[in-house]
């Protein structure tokens, strides 16, 4: 079965970055280089060295386009229209994200839940909770490894795959985005998310809810960039807690939707931002 046949979605067109060109050029040119001067190999050596310092600076760097297409803030038509976007990772939590939910139909908001495969294959009911209150559900990789960003070009789609499949299966509708787990990643994640028909997305702010057990700080820290265009990140699994041992997105929330009311922006899914109009999801 091919992947057009698995996912439901067609590949997309892929063009190589130019850092990943110039790095194939100064690969292939090294051995030339050091039969014609065998002499010089520390410069060759140190040439290569740098050039793969780059690729893992830039595969560290989260919100860095230079390996491919990063969504970090919504298109300008969405930033003119004055909307942005609230992205929720690692979840699905049987306690947690049921009491997000809660939260965002209060302020009548809607987000991105990038979802784990495995976590969604143990609680489907939640998940199709999520879709059914008119928010979107994206690929957050099936098992959400540490070593994600050293994985191979096979490790990578059988890995991005198994959760497009997880996650359709599950809600009826493809996932249009991806987030590789802490946003990193290698030059081999561009041409596997282009064959699986997915974009990647990172973001323009996120609040380390993760690390930080002050709801104040972590709100002020998504404050800082609330303006229109804007992907702010939350996470509703593996959140930190605080000091009375809630979790941290259930009080920082509140403080960043009431701030964005009082802003005039309005929150629309990513996957809102690809069509013209927001009458209805894309499918």
């Amino acid at each position: 079965m091919n992947t057009e046949q698995a996912t439901g979605t067609p590949a997309m067109a892929w063009r190589m970055p130019v850092l990943v060109r110039i790095s194939i050029l100064l690969h292939a040119a090294a051995l030339p280089a050091l039969a014609l001067a065998p002499s010089r190999w520390a410069i060759v050596l140190a040439v290569i060295a740098a050039n793969h310092a780059l690729l893992t600076f830039v595969g560290l760097w989260p919100r860095s386009t230079w390996l491919g297409p990063n969504w970090t803030r919504l298109p300008a038509a969405c930033a003119a229209r004055r909307e942005i976007a609230l992205t929720i990772d690692d979840g699905p939590d049987p306690d947690v994200t049921p009491r997000v939910l809660d939260l965002l139909d209060r302020h009548g908001v809607r987000a991105s839940f990038f979802c784990i495969g495995e976590r969604a294959a143990r609680h489907p009911e939640l998940v199709r909770e999520i879709v059914a209150r008119g928010h979107a559900v994206e690929n957050h990789s099936q098992h959400h490894r540490h070593h994600f960003s050293l994985m191979g070009l096979a490790g990578l789609h059988k890995e991005i795959r198994a959760g497009q499949e997880t996650l359709t299966a599950i809600t009826g509708r493809r996932p249009r985005f991806f987030r590789a787990p802490a946003g990193l990643r290698n030059p081999f994640l561009d041409p596997v998310l282009a064959r699986l028909g997915l974009r990647l997305a990172a973001w323009t702010r996120r609040g380390f809810d993760t690390r930080r057990g002050d709801p104040r700080q972590v709100a002020d820290r998504l404050l800082g960039a609330l303006r229109p265009g804007a992907i702010l990140l939350l996470h509703d699994g593996n959140c930190a807690r605080t000091s009375a041992g809630k979790p941290v997105i259930l009080e920082a929330l509140p403080i960043v939707l009431d701030a964005a009311a009082a802003a005039g922006l309005q929150f629309i899914t990513l996957d809102a931002a690809l069509q013209p109009t927001h009458d209805q999801p894309v499918r």
